[in-house]
């Protein structure tokens, strides 16, 4: 891999281009719907991937409920993310629990809730499913066990990232936070770290010694901080614009009617925050970011020319079943069409539901929270891998 970074950075821009289809990086184009699936289409451009360790023990459930949250904030930051030619990254999202006495001991009372994904809908049901129960928590073998299980990217010019999140010292366990780190660091993993506590009590604790050790940012958080919305006269145009995207969304395969059901489900969860918090999660729907090419056909269709016609007819939505190929290829193409003006419409109103939140928030209102924490931390790190947000 040595020699074929070196290789990399001494190409000329086509030729770069055209070598990255080697490796597994992946980024969009500004404006293409093009998406990453199942079908056979060349990986491209840069990766952001991330993976959330979070500490699931007993004093922990407002982190998690933070984490609930926030999560569409956070993946719309992400998703604004932009490559120096222009393009997108593509984004990858991994859970992990720790800390929580419902875990196996055997493992260190650590588990993969979910590993790589760009599957949003799966990593938000997911979250929404963890609850929190008094454990040991180990950081160190949550971040060894991250970096051994996950899929990580070999790319340099990929951004790789841990956050994890807890109250215990950082020095707990039978694996050691520094070796955990220091293996971070080979494998160009930076991590962060976010102590929900004080920010003397962290330090004290190790926390900011991890961060420390590959370059990440040490953070504290408050915790129990509910997160405060702010209603905008946006956010109800937006919620309608989200009931009709969902009828673009074609389900497919054997699995394809339960994804489009969780879809749903994910929109109540969301809302169960609030509607401005839906509206989140309806943008971050309105962005490269949201794929579902395993079991959408609109999106499945972009990476697999032949998608439409291989689809058996008895995993097809009833409407669809007598249709022919052709009459299959209009009502995608038709469902295609309708779901970019939609996302469109979508991007036009959060720019001014944005402008319309920036304007009525307090300056110095805001707490110091899981998502403006880890928000911070990407920006900064990012440039390194000349990712930039204007």
């Amino acid at each position: 891999m040595k020699t074929l970074y070196t290789s990399f950075q001494l190409l000329p821009r086509l030729a770069t281009v055209l070598l990255l289809m080697l490796v597994t990086v992946h980024c969009q184009p500004v404006h293409s719907e093009n998406r990453h699936g199942d079908g056979p289409a060349a990986e491209t451009g840069q990766k952001i991937m991330l993976a959330l360790l979070l500490d699931t023990s007993n004093s922990m459930d407002g982190l998690i409920e933070q984490a609930k949250s926030q999560l569409w904030k956070i993946v719309n930051e992400l998703a604004a993310a932009k490559c120096a030619d222009g393009a997108r990254p593509s984004i990858k999202i991994a859970l992990y629990e720790y800390g929580n006495d419902n875990l196996s001991p055997d493992e260190g009372y650590v588990r993969q809730v979910n590993g790589l994904t760009d599957d949003l809908d799966l990593i938000s049901e997911k979250l929404f499913a963890l609850t929190t129960n008094g454990g040991e928590e180990y950081c160190g073998k949550v971040i060894q066990t991250s970096l051994h299980q996950l899929a990580w990217s070999a790319s340099a010019a990929d951004l790789k990232l841990i956050f994890i999140a807890g109250n215990e010292p950082f020095t707990q366990g039978p694996v050691s936070f520094r070796q955990s780190c220091a293996r971070a660091k080979e494998k160009g993993v930076v991590i962060n770290t976010i102590f929900c506590g004080s920010f003397g009590e962290g330090t004290q604790t190790n926390w900011q010694t991890g961060a420390t050790i590959t370059g990440g940012t040490y953070m504290s958080i408050e915790q129990n901080q509910k997160t405060v919305y702010i209603p905008s006269p946006y956010d109800e145009k937006i919620d309608a614009l989200n009931d009709r995207l969902n009828n673009t969304y074609v389900y497919y395969g054997s699995s394809g009617k339960t994804k489009k059901e969780a879809q749903i489900a994910q929109d109540k969860n969301a809302e169960s925050y609030g509607q401005s918090n839906k509206a989140e999660r309806a943008i971050s729907k309105s962005t490269h970011a949201y794929k579902n090419s395993g079991w959408d056909l609109v999106d499945a269709a972009k990476d697999d020319s032949k998608a439409i016609e291989k689809a058996k007819a008895e995993e097809l939505p009833e409407e669809m079943r007598g249709m022919s190929v052709e009459q299959r290829k209009g009502y995608i193409k038709q469902k295609s069409t309708e779901r970019q003006q939609i996302q469109t419409e979508i991007q036009e109103l959060s720019k001014k539901r944005q402008e319309y939140i920036t304007a009525q928030a307090k300056q110095g209102s805001e707490a110091s929270m899981l998502d403006a924490a880890m928000i911070q931390a990407i920006k900064k790190q990012a440039a390194a891998k000349k990712l930039r947000w204007q």
